[in-house]
């Protein structure tokens, strides 16, 4: 028997099966809405299990896992995959066998929501916009099955007050969980930005939106040397750059919250949690030293 099949809520109701708490996800994110290539849903778990303690995190590695183990979580929902594409094997001789097996062995469930997240009302890039406290206006890239106009791909917004590059990146680096990459800007750090698009996660496809959309500046993640270098040729959009992982995070807090007030309404008494583990692969940052180059640092 589970160590959790017969688990109560603090008000003595029997805790949610994780069948309960994953159609609860899913009518938050429906796995329909998730992109074709996405892999969503729960990759681990016993639909009958009872569900007291639940985790949100970015990336389903094992530094998280071993996390909700030390936690006593019994469900664990991540933004991103473990597995995107298909696999033959999930032995512990692999780094994501080894999380498969910890899970298990420990009675934690596993549950992703990432494209159906990406694009949801609210969901990861309005998380987002809400750290960096700027007013969402609507979707970068609407989606055309919502009649209500507000879900879609990243989110367009305005600033209450307008600030320079330089300030909203000192803004951006000041909200957003501290990585070693910060926030690179392209641009003129001193033009003025009085309306910003964003989009959580890697974001440099989206730049023919991003210019239609008539926006100052937009700020994502994964930029890239050549579509960067043309779309500031192009137009005089200032672009920001953040951790892949920064821009993600946020959505963690905003999911725990939406849990926990479908716990609340149910009587679940669910102790929801979230990840404060940095799991951004990058692990330093050198800053250019002026006098290495031959040019000097850029002004």
């Amino acid at each position: 028997m589970s160590r959790l099949s017969e688990a109560s809520s603090p008000s003595g109701v029997p805790a949610p099966r994780l069948s309960d708490v994953v159609a609860a996800l899913e009518n938050l994110w429906p796995a329909a809405r998730a992109e074709s290539w996405d892999a969503v849903g729960t990759v681990v778990g016993d639909p009958d299990q009872r569900i007291t303690r639940v985790l949100f995190a970015v990336d389903p590695v094992q530094e998280i896992v071993d996390e909700a183990v030390k936690l006593g979580a019994d469900l664990l929902v991540t933004h991103h995959p473990l597995y995107l594409r298909g696999t033959t094997t999930v032995a512990a001789s692999h780094f994501k066998g080894r999380v498969v097996h910890t899970l298990i062995k420990n009675d934690i469930a596993l549950h992703v929501a990432h494209t159906n997240a990406d694009t949801a009302d609210p969901g990861v890039s309005d998380a987002l916009a809400g750290a960096l406290d700027v007013r969402v206006v609507g979707p970068l890239v609407p989606d055309a099955t919502d009649p209500g106009g507000r879900r879609g791909l990243g989110r367009i917004c305005e600033l209450d007050h307008p600030l320079t590059v330089r300030e909203l990146a000192a803004r951006a680096a000041e909200r957003l969980p501290a990585t070693a990459q910060g926030i690179r800007v392209a641009g003129d750090p001193e033009a003025v930005v009085r309306t910003l698009a964003v989009s959580g996660g890697s974001g440099d496809s989206l730049f023919d939106q991003v210019r239609a959309a008539g926006v100052d500046a937009f700020l994502t993640a994964d930029l890239r040397h050549h579509p960067v270098s043309e779309a500031v040729a192009q137009t005089p959009l200032a672009l920001l750059d953040a951790a892949h992982w920064a821009t993600e995070w946020p959505w963690c807090e905003l999911a725990a919250t939406q849990l926990d007030e479908i716990s609340d309404r149910n009587g679940w008494g669910l102790r929801v949690h979230v990840s404060k583990t940095v799991t951004d692969p990058w692990t330093a940052h050198a800053a250019s030293n002026q006098t290495s180059s031959p040019m000097g640092a850029p002004n």
